[in-house]
C-alpha cells in the first residue's frame, strides 16, 4: 500500500525555498514521491501561503515556477465548506492548522509531516518531522 503523507506549508516552504538544513529530509521525501512510493498531499492554502514567501525572496515568475513544478509532485487536496466548518468547530486554537488538519484527514492521509508538531498536539494522526518520516522508512 503506498502511504499518504499530508506536507504541512512549512516543509513545502522549506523544499521550495531550498531552506537549510531542513531541504535534505524534504527533498528525500519528494523523491519517494517522484518514484511513485508515496503520495505527497498538500493543502490549496499552501500554495497560497508559500507563493507568498517566495515572491519574497525570488522574484514571481520564479516562484510560480517552482510551484507549478512541485504540483506535478504532489496531489492537492480540496479544501471545501466541510473543512471550513470542521476548522471554525474544532478545539484547535491556530484556524490554519485546523484546515491543514482536517484537510489531511478528509483525503485519507496516513501522516502529517511537519516542522511544528505541537500545532498538531491533538491529531489523530501520527505526525512527524522529514527527518523522523524518513527514519522511519529506513526502520521498516
Amino acid at each position: 500500500m503506498i502511504r499518504k503523507v499530508f506536507i504541512d506549508t512549512n516543509i513545502m516552504l522549506d523544499f521550495l525555498g531550498e531552506r537549510i538544513p531542513f531541504y535534505e529530509p524534504i527533498a528525500k521525501i519528494a523523491t519517494q514521491a517522484e518514484k511513485g512510493k508515496l503520495v505527497m498531499v498538500v493543502s490549496p492554502i499552501s500554495f497560497a501561503t508559500v507563493n507568498y514567501f517566495l515572491s519574497k525572496f525570488e522574484n514571481a515568475k520564479v516562484a510560480k515556477e517552482k510551484l507549478r513544478k512541485f504540483k506535478i509532485l504532489c496531489k492537492i487536496c480540496s479544501l471545501d465548506e466541510t473543512t471550513i466548518e470542521k476548522g471554525l468547530n474544532s478545539s484547535i486554537e491556530d484556524f490554519e492548522d485546523a484546515l491543514q488538519y482536517f484537510s489531511a484527514t478528509e483525503s485519507d492521509c496516513d501522516i502529517i509531516i511537519t516542522r511544528n508538531g505541537k500545532d498538531f498536539k491533538q491529531s489523530l494522526l501520527p505526525v512527524m518531522t522529514a527527518d523522523e518520516f524518513l527514519s522511519s522508512l529506513i526502520s521498516k
